[in-house]
C-alpha cells in the first residue's frame, strides 16, 4: 500500500503492526464497484466553529509531534486510517484530507477555544493528507475526547483541488454520550449516523497501548478531474 509514513521518530513496532492490519482491511475493496450496493454515503455534518483560525506551521499527519519537538501530545495514541471512495466504491487518488480535533483538555487550536489557558501545545490539532492510488490516508492522533455538549469526536474536511468535496465527523463507536449529540442526532438516516461511528481499537500487541481505527468516507459523487 503506498502511503506516506510518518517520520521515523516514531515506534516501528507499532507502525509496521498497523500497516499490516492496514493491508488486510484494504483487500476488502480491491474490485471498484463490486461492494457498491453495500456502501453508505458518508453523511455531511457541521464544520462547527473550531477550525483553526490560525493554521500551524506543521500541517502533516501526525498530530502527537510538533516541527522537531521531543515531547509528545497527552491522550491515547491512535493510527487513524480509511479510504476516500465515490459512490461506486471507487478510490479517488489525490484528494486532500484534513482533520482537526481538541486535546486531551477539550482545547481547540482556535483563538475562541473553551480550556485555552489549559491548552496541549504539544499537540499539532490539525492534519493533512494526500490520499494514495487506493484512496488511502492515515493520520496519527489521539482518540478524542468529549467536551461539555459533545460526544468524542473529529472533525474532518474532503478537498480537491482547493475545492470543499465534504464536511463530516468521526465519532468513537460504543461511546454512551454518541446518543445525546445533537450533531449526531441530525442525521436521521440510520445507516448513515452508524457509519460515521467506528471502532477504537488496540493494536495487536502493542505494549504501549496504541489504538487503531478506520473510517472510510464515501461520496455520493465522483468528482470532475
Amino acid at each position: 500500500m503506498s502511503i506516506e509514513l510518518v517520520t521515523s521518530r516514531k515506534s516501528l513496532i507499532d507502525r509496521r503492526q498497523f500497516l499490516s492490519t492496514s493491508l488486510l482491511s484494504a483487500a476488502c475493496f480491491t474490485t471498484v464497484g463490486a461492494y457498491a450496493e453495500m456502501l453508505t454515503q458518508t453523511p455531511k455534518q457541521s464544520e462547527g466553529p473550531f477550525y483553526p483560525d490560525k493554521l500551524p506551521l506543521d500541517t502533516d499527519n501526525d498530530l502527537l509531534i510538533l516541527n522537531d519537538n521531543l515531547t509528545p501530545a497527552l491522550g491515547e495514541v491512535t493510527y487513524l486510517s480509511g479510504r476516500i471512495l465515490d459512490a461506486k466504491g471507487a478510490p479517488l487518488r489525490g484528494v486532500e484530507v484534513e482533520i482537526w480535533q481538541c486535546d486531551q483538555h477539550g482545547a481547540y487550536l482556535h483563538s475562541l477555544t473553551g480550556n485555552a489557558d489549559k491548552r496541549d501545545k504539544n499537540f499539532q490539532g490539525f492534519g493533512r493528507f494526500l490520499t494514495g492510488s487506493k484512496g488511502e490516508y492515515l493520520f496519527r492522533t489521539i482518540k478524542p475526547v468529549s467536551y461539555p455538549g459533545r460526544a468524542p469526536h473529529i472533525h474532518y474536511k474532503i478537498k480537491s483541488k482547493g475545492k470543499d468535496l465534504l464536511v463530516t465527523q468521526c465519532y468513537v463507536q460504543g461511546d454512551a454520550r454518541n446518543a445525546n449529540d445533537m450533531v449526531i442526532k441530525g442525521i436521521k438516516d440510520e445507516k448513515a449516523r452508524a457509519a460515521v461511528q467506528v471502532p477504537f481499537v488496540p493494536i495487536k500487541n502493542s505494549k504501549v497501548g496504541v489504538l487503531s481505527a478506520q473510517f472510510d468516507i464515501v461520496l455520493g459523487f465522483t468528482p470532475a478531474d
